[in-house]
Formats: structure tokens, sequence, C-alpha cells
């Protein structure tokens, strides 16, 4: 995909500065970011939209965003940051490859991902609530049946992890 500029970063033939890299995702400082630190985190594969990408990559994708986050918090003094994906060109993507933006935020700092809201009326929302749930189920229930397991030993092992002050722990100490 030599027309993707984020192909192109994976490939090595668009500079970048990376902050992360493994065998499938990658991590990026964004040139013209929103404010310093700014960043991409992105599948090596070339996805169009998020829903292509397997359940696995995700998961990594935003496991990424969470430690750049927290990387954010401890090291740039940010007040907040947003974890952002502008899926499909009507939601504002403006690559042509799945990416989630970790953006660094400061009180004040012009930013604006507000949008003004919209009352539904109740069969409004019994409808949107049907088709949803109807497209899902099959979803849900194989988490139901598969998943929880895995996550329980993962927040077991995350909490038993010594020697090392838990970055989970040291967020909730970010409240303003």
């Amino acid at each position: 995909m030599s027309e993707c500029v984020l192909c192109g970063i994976v490939e090595s033939t668009v500079p970048s500065k990376k902050i992360y890299e493994d065998d499938s995702i990658i991590a990026v400082l964004d040139f013209m970011g929103a404010l310093p630190g700014h960043c991409f985190v992105f599948p090596k594969r070339h996805y169009t939209i998020m829903e292509q990408v397997s359940d696995e990559e995700i998961g990594k994708v935003f496991e990424v965003a969470n430690k750049i986050s927290s990387a954010l918090f401890e090291t740039m003094e940010v007040q907040g940051t947003n974890i952002f994906i502008a899926n499909g060109v009507a939601a504002g993507q403006q690559a042509p490859h799945f990416i989630c933006n970790v953006i660094p935020r400061l009180e004040a700092d012009g930013i604006n991902l507000q949008w003004n809201t919209k009352q539904l009326s109740e069969e409004e929302m019994s409808t949107v609530e049907l088709k949803i749930k109807e497209q899902i189920r099959d979803v849900v229930s194989f988490r139901a049946k598969g998943k929880p397991e895995v996550a329980e030993k993962k927040a077991v092992r995350i909490s038993e992890e010594a020697g090392e002050e838990n970055y989970l722990i040291r967020q909730t100490r970010r409240r303003p």
C-alpha cells in the first residue's frame, strides 16, 4: 500500500518518531498533532476502518493507547487525555488507515471534541436499541462464554506484579 502514509511509516519509507513498536502494532508522534505528545496507535497491517481489524489487534491498540495515556500524564504533566477514533469519512477520518489517536489535554487548550445533543423519542430509542441488540447478539454471547476468564486472570497478574508500583493504582491518584 505505497499510497498510504501510515503503511509508509510501517515500511520506514516515511520518516516518523516511533514511540512503540511490536510485531503487529506501532505508535508514532503526530507531527501535526493537537498538542505536543499527540500520538497515533495503529496496526501494521493495512485496515481502512475499525471493523476490519481483528479483536486481538484492537485489544493491543487499546492496551498501547492506555500505556501512552499513562506516560503522558506522568511525563508531559497533562490534565487529561482523549482516546479518539474517527471511523469512516463521515466521522472525520482523514487517513485511509485505521488509527487510534491519543490526545493529551490541558484545561482551556482550545481543542473541541464536543457535539450538540439530540433528544430522541422513546419510540426512536426503542427502535435503535432493538436494531443494535439484534446485530450484536452473537458477539455478546460469544464474549460471555469465553472471554471473562481470560480477563480475570490478566487482572490478577497485573495486581500481583512485584517490585514496581502498579500504573493502574497511580492513575487513581491523578484525580483533579
